[in-house]
């Protein structure tokens, strides 16, 4: 779902991915193909989206400063994500770079929920797989839907949970790659799904938030 980010966390957390991932772009030798995390024409992919740039998609010169400022510090350059293509083996630093980034503030079992619905509504928001079990989230999911991205060719790279301004919400940032309709692949792929905490049966439960 491509939202603006909501938290004042994740835009920073955003503008420090931007910043690595720019480091490590420039590392690549001239000449070499390279691919940018750009969006698709699926609604519901964020590729890089407001998290990485305005809404306008243009970016502006507080932007570019913060950019240029968290690039230079030694903190950024240590954590630097790897480079586009890296494969699975890149996981692992996208997930600590998450991590050390935004530490965690929801409760194990909570954040542990949160997780398994947020992939799943990206799988499904992806490549089609699955919609029918959230009916609110995707509307007409009985019917066949072109996927927007080769399931075979999905992965996500690295989610975390946390809270999105109130103990009773919370946002499920995700990274991830994927090769489009139109064949091409690219990773560092970003996606927020936001939640409420709801009560049903008598219990509470985490709702994803409908398309607006």
């Amino acid at each position: 779902m491509t939202t603006t980010p909501r938290s004042p966390r994740l835009l920073l957390l955003s503008t420090a991915v931007l910043a690595v991932a720019g480091v490590a772009l420039l590392g690549v030798p001239h000449g070499r193909e390279q691919s940018a995390p750009a969006s698709t024409a699926h609604a519901a992919t964020d590729a890089s989206s407001a998290a990485i740039v305005p809404p306008a998609s243009k970016p502006t010169a507080s932007t570019a400063a913060a950019a240029t400022s968290a690039a230079s510090t030694p903190s950024a350059v240590e954590s630097a994500l790897p480079p586009h293509g890296e494969g699975v083996a890149g996981d692992p630093a996208i997930q600590r770079n998450l991590e050390a980034a935004w530490p965690a503030d929801l409760p194990a079992g909570d954040e542990r929920e949160l997780l398994t619905a947020g992939r799943a509504l990206l799988r499904a928001d992806a490549t089609g797989v699955g919609r029918a079990k959230w009916p609110e989230v995707f509307p007409g999911s009985g019917q066949a839907v072109a996927p927007a991205f080769a399931t075979a060719r999905f992965r996500i790279q690295a989610a975390i949970a946390r809270r999105d301004g109130s103990p009773d919400k919370a946002v499920v940032h995700l990274v991830w790659a994927g090769m489009d309709r139109g064949g091409t692949f690219t990773d560092l792929r970003i996606t927020d799904w936001f939640f409420t905490r709801t009560i049903k049966k008598g219990a509470a439960t985490w709702t994803p938030q409908p398309r607006t």
